[in-house]
């Protein structure tokens, strides 16, 4: 019995001891290294040089052939002006197309008194030429769209500007890093950690008229977007 617990107390202190060798015993774990966290941000104002634009053709008939020829006829003609007006092609997508039968109320008493059909073509249109966007809307109106969804501005060649802005977050935060060094009295070690992210959000100046494009048939202030980068970096303490 004797035997038994010295083996047993030995088969313990060896453990122990191997234990106690182990590799990063007795050195201090990564949660005792001191660091430090900052963040930058950089921003590049960009003028935007192309917009999409939504258009769509909404027809309604009591026959669902008839709705659905009017609303062909309808953007054939959309399609036509585009075309005469130099946007290309490949600058005209499909983006969303109905068809689906809707009741007519009596507008007195609530009731439904018939049922016609409704058909919806919507299109996403690029114009790559800016000082043609006012131009552009009121034709396509002219022509038969009845229904626009927005505008949004854009820049073709977008990432020159954001990695610009890229560029300017992570100089903002080495600079607020090594000033909070300075002042604390301390060293900066090695670049542990790095992440960035986009938190552009496009931002709208518009000039002192209101209107970049007087001259269009429907004025149109493109002004100016805002491309903004955020930089996070980690380093150790010294």
């Amino acid at each position: 019995m004797n035997k038994k617990l010295s083996l047993i107390f030995l088969g313990v202190l060896t453990l122990g001891l191997l234990a106690a060798c182990a590799p990063g015993a007795g050195f201090a774990s990564s949660e005792d290294i001191r660091s430090m966290n900052v963040s930058g941000t950089g921003r590049v104002t960009i003028v935007p040089d192309m917009a999409t634009i939504n258009i769509g053709v909404r027809t309604e008939a009591e026959a669902v052939n008839e709705a659905l020829e009017g609303n062909t006829a309808q953007a054939n003609a959309i399609a036509e002006v585009l075309q005469k007006m130099d946007v290309a092609e490949e600058d005209i997508q499909t983006s969303n197309f109905n068809v689906y039968p809707a009741d007519r109320y009596d507008p007195m008493t609530g009731q439904v008194e018939g049922s016609y059909f409704v058909v919806e073509n919507t299109v996403n249109v690029t114009v790559r030429e800016l000082s043609q966007l006012g131009s552009v809307l009121s034709a396509v109106v002219e022509a038969g769209a009845n229904s626009i969804y927005g505008i949004n501005f854009s820049v073709e060649d977008r990432e020159t500007a954001v990695a610009e802005a890229r560029q300017l977050a992570i100089e903002d935060a080495q600079a607020k890093a090594q000033a909070i060094a300075d002042e604390a009295g301390v060293k900066l070690g090695n670049l542990i950690n790095i992440s960035v992210s986009s938190n552009d959000m496009p931002v709208t100046y518009f000039d002192a008229k209101g209107g970049a494009y007087a001259e269009a048939a429907v004025p149109i202030a493109a002004g100016t977007l805002a491309i903004v980068m955020q930089a996070n970096l980690t380093y150790e303490i010294q």
